[in-house]
């Protein structure tokens, strides 16, 4: 039997819908009304899944309103979605089209429902990621202070500093008592801390940023924050291997981390080692680095998920 898969195209305003097969269209507003009346026109029609390109977080509510009325929904890549229409020769774009399109993408890729995360994983995630743009801020500033003569702006940065220090703080608290309180990720930590140079932020990063970490392989690990190196080859040219896509926000924090561990763990300083006399590119050999040391944490969150599994 074929599954009727209802596309949704989000913008502030509008969710505009249309299913496949049948090409039903509907327009909702983007409020928690106007997706309840989505949410039941999809039941009414049958509907398997409802799909919906991310959109800088205008899906968001859309997403967890429709689980909580029963209706299995997924996110999906928009620049999958755009290139599969050009590969259809789909041209033209309009809302209710593009609805039609992350149907048809849906459809032909089966997508799986994926539910939203949790309350506590998406409190992590706000928590983390307000952490990373105070630090930003306060680098900036720092280094806007050094600039600055006048006793006066002075006293502004340093009480500017003085304000985001306190929050920092009050975050790294909030987020070291978030991963206590959860048996899973308090299980994470002290494993992913037997790596040495991997700390605090780090951990948070990880878990906030990849939930999934320990449920996938290694290499869709990789691939999922773009250190894995790409194939590019064509009959016998042998291309170079680059990497592309995935989460640049974890991607940055491992270049960085993958670093420090390599100065503690002999098993990654020589690793280094071996690529730097091989003549590698710095390059290649901070991505193969990175790449590696977020295996290592993959197999160590698997190991935990594991043994929660099938305790001794």
């Amino acid at each position: 039997m074929t599954k009727i898969i209802c596309g949704v195209d989000v913008s502030s305003a509008a969710l505009d819908a249309c299913l496949r097969p049948g090409r039903i269209t509907r327009r909702f507003p983007r409020t928690s009304e106007g997706i309840k009346a989505l949410a039941a026109f999809c039941t009414a029609q049958g509907v398997a899944l409802v799909a919906m390109e991310a959109t800088g977080g205008y899906e968001k509510l859309p997403l967890d309103l429709l689980w909580a009325h029963g209706m299995p929904a997924a996110i999906v890549n928009p620049r999958a979605v755009r290139r599969f229409a050009e590969s259809m020769g789909l041209i033209e774009k309009t809302d209710r089209l593009d609805a039609g399109v992350i149907a048809w993408f849906a459809e032909t890729k089966r997508i799986a429902p994926q539910p939203p995360a949790g309350a506590r994983q998406e409190q992590l995630r706000a928590l983390v990621t307000r952490l990373r743009q105070l630090t930003e801020l306060r680098t900036a500033q720092g280094n806007q202070r050094r600039l600055v003569t006048d006793a006066t702006v002075r006293e502004l940065f340093e009480g500017m500093l003085a304000l985001i220090a306190r929050q920092v703080r009050a975050l790294e608290t909030a987020i070291a008592s978030l991963i206590t309180e959860d048996p899973l990720w308090r299980e994470l930590d002290k494993a992913f801390r037997t790596i040495k140079g991997v700390a605090d932020r780090t951990i948070a990063r990880v878990m906030a940023e990849m939930p999934e970490i320990g449920t996938v392989p290694g290499k869709a690990a990789a691939k999922l924050n773009g250190v894995a190196p790409l194939a590019h080859d064509s009959g016998s040219r042998t291309g170079r291997r680059p990497i592309r896509g995935g989460r640049s926000g974890l991607r940055s924090i491992l270049f960085v981390v993958a670093d420090v561990v390599r100065r503690h763990d002999p098993d990654f300083a020589a690793f280094h080692k071996r690529l730097s006399d091989a003549g590698k590119p710095k390059k290649v050999i901070r991505i193969a680095l990175a790449h590696k040391l977020l295996v290592r944490l993959n197999a160590k969150a698997r190991d935990v998920r594991r043994q929660r599994r099938c305790p001794a």
